[in-house]
């Protein structure tokens, strides 16, 4: 007699280590924290002395945008970012394409690049003062090379790890070299790249506060430097709460950037 033998489905594991979205979680973990904070401060569990209540900051935030002044500090400093990270993205991909084409490019800059990148930028502030002045210039130049520097060291990094194999199939198909580079070579180092931008986004925002702390009168560095010398803690955080939702808001749209990018790699 033939035993049956129960048949189950195998689940689809084609997708890899693919990260799958959860919805809310980190909304919810975040408004967690405020909750507790909030609840922490009202019972006396924090002294206001050292963390506000959320709910004082909020109403902060609800009165620069009332009064104007959030927009008076917001479109300065975004267009300090904006210009000084456009330059420095823009160099720091082209720089770093060519030293991972190149090998001349790369003997010759990958030690220039190596002995500029763990230079503090924050410390050559005062030399870019001298050269630019203290307008925005200096600002732009500190954002563009803080910036430069991470950037090509991803853009470079991204081009070695490019799946040779793939190269060498588009060389048997007898594939011109441009089109190599198009076709393979730079899609298959977008992922990198447009991971390595969120590194140096974030590097962006640091310096672009330290630049705003010196010699400007608007810019959400200056705020937080006006409110910390005040001791207004509600100011201060609230000046926090921006740049971090800056940092949200350049995160998001790399995140919608690499969705439109990548459709090949799901």
């Amino acid at each position: 007699m033939r035993e049956t033998v129960n048949e189950s489905p195998v689940p689809f594991r084609g997708g890899g280590f693919r990260p799958i979205p959860v919805r809310g979680a980190g909304l919810g973990l975040f408004v967690l924290l405020i909750l507790l904070i909030e609840w922490g401060t009202r019972a006396g569990w924090i002294s206001k002395l050292t963390l506000p209540r959320p709910s004082d900051v909020a109403a902060t935030l609800a009165q620069l945008y009332k009064t104007g002044l959030l927009w008076e500090h917001m479109v300065p400093s975004l267009t300090r970012l904006a210009v000084g990270s456009a330059l420095g993205i823009t160099a720091g991909i082209g720089i770093g394409v060519l030293i991972g084409l190149f090998s001349l490019i790369r003997a010759g800059l990958i030690p220039l690049v190596a002995a500029l990148f763990p230079i503090p930028k924050i410390a050559l502030l005062p030399l870019f003062v001298i050269w630019f002045g203290i307008d925005e210039g200096s600002k732009y130049a500190l954002i563009a090379f803080g910036t430069f520097t991470p950037t090509v060291v991803s853009t470079y990094g991204a081009v070695d790890n490019v799946d040779r194999t793939l190269i060498r199939m588009g060389q048997s198909f007898g594939l011109k070299w441009w089109s190599i580079v198009r076709k393979i070579v730079l899609p298959g180092a977008l992922p990198g790249i447009l991971s390595g931008l969120r590194i140096s986004l974030s590097i962006g925002i640091i310096l672009l506060v330290a630049a705003e702390m010196l010699g400007a009168q608007h810019g959400i560095g200056a705020y937080i430097l006006e409110a910390g010398s005040l001791y207004d803690l509600e100011r201060l955080f609230a000046g926090v709460v921006i740049l971090s939702a800056l940092g949200v808001l350049t995160s998001t749209l790399i995140g919608l950037a690499e969705k439109r990018l990548l459709v090949w790699r799901n």
